[in-house]
């Protein structure tokens, strides 16, 4: 389960963002490209926009679910 306290600087401000569990597997950049970005330097990914519209929240919520080592998080905000 994603830890806010461990999620990436990276990440902006809103509900969803990346902890430091993040394997860089790239499910949820392939899954929903709209908000998540990878860090080229640390070889993770991050929430670099907060998904807005109705598919690009569906598809965040199932990046969030895919994660194969829970590092998505959704604090609700």
């Amino acid at each position: 389960m994603a830890d806010s306290a461990n999620r990436y600087p990276d990440n902006v401000a809103g509900a969803y963002y990346v902890d430091n569990q993040c394997i860089d597997c790239d499910l949820c950049r392939e899954t929903a490209p709209a908000s998540f970005k990878r860090n080229e330097d640390g070889g993770f990914s991050f929430v670099y926009n907060q998904p807005t519209t109705p598919e690009e929240q569906k598809l965040a919520k199932e990046a969030m679910e895919g994660c194969p080592v829970e590092a998505i998080g959704n604090n609700g905000a």
